[in-house]
């Protein structure tokens, strides 16, 4: 049985409005079986041997994850946004491009931010050739050697493309599924930089400094999160008040 969630006897604090992160299937979490031990706090009940997720814990997470990332911009800092699975790889790049912030849809790649030094050597090879081939450098080659090029440059841009940008080690990045891409959440961990992750029922939600107890399957689910990550990056922008001072939360 589900525990029956009140929208209206007790009004959460945020910003966030609970019955549209329920229409969006936020609260819809994985089967009981997968469950992992950690995130028995956050699970308010279950419907058809699946976790509902506490949406009122969704939201006050969600609102810590974005004062944080609206802070971050605001001192100058930068993330990366990494998201691998296929039917989000759209939605995720363009999120990305939006905000103008580097992406990573495809495999993420080892070292990107332990051996950063040599994926940035990859990555300005990537924009050398790339450069060369839109300023007509190739023209003169065979068109066997024009396919070799091509078939280079491709597997190039499914890389580099969404970090060509990427100068440096960033302060945070943004993990759609950290199951999925548990790799990326090490590296980061590893070297200190701020995870932010959407946190199903069926992973570690410690891994994260800043989780968002939510649904990672569902599209509507990770486009609500998106949109708000993209709105709390468009604020930063926003000038504040001389009396107020951005301070992102830090673990």
């Amino acid at each position: 049985m589900v525990k029956k969630q009140s929208l209206e006897k007790e009004k959460v604090n945020t910003k966030f409005n609970l019955e549209e992160m329920m229409g969006k299937g936020l609260h819809l979490g994985h089967q009981i079986s997968k469950l992992h031990p950690k995130m028995s706090d956050n699970i308010m009940g279950v419907k058809n041997t699946v976790h509902i997720i506490d949406l009122e814990k969704t939201a006050k997470s969600l609102e810590e994850a974005m004062i944080f990332i609206e802070g971050l911009f605001r001192e100058g800092g930068s993330i990366v946004l990494v998201g691998t699975k296929p039917p989000f790889r759209k939605i995720i790049q363009e999120t990305a491009e939006e905000c103008e912030i580097p992406y990573v849809v495809e495999r993420w790649l080892g070292g990107t931010f332990t051996n950063h030094k040599v994926i940035s050597n990859r990555t300005k090879y990537y924009q050398d050739i790339k450069k060369k081939k839109e300023g007509g450098d190739f023209e003169s080659l065979t068109k066997k050697e024009k396919i070799r090029i091509n078939k280079k440059l491709e597997k190039l841009r499914r890389k580099f493309e969404g970090i060509k940008d990427l100068g440096k080690i960033p302060e945070a990045v943004f993990v759609c599924d950290i199951y999925r891409d548990q790799a990326c959440v090490k590296e980061a961990n590893n070297i200190g930089v701020k995870v932010v992750a959407i946190v199903d029922t069926n992973v570690d939600p410690s891994l994260v400094d800043f989780p968002i107890l939510a649904n990672d399957d569902a599209i509507p689910s990770v486009q609500y999160i998106l949109d708000k990550l993209k709105e709390a990056i468009m604020k930063s922008k926003i000038p504040m008040p001389n009396n107020i001072k951005s301070n992102p939360k830090s673990k």
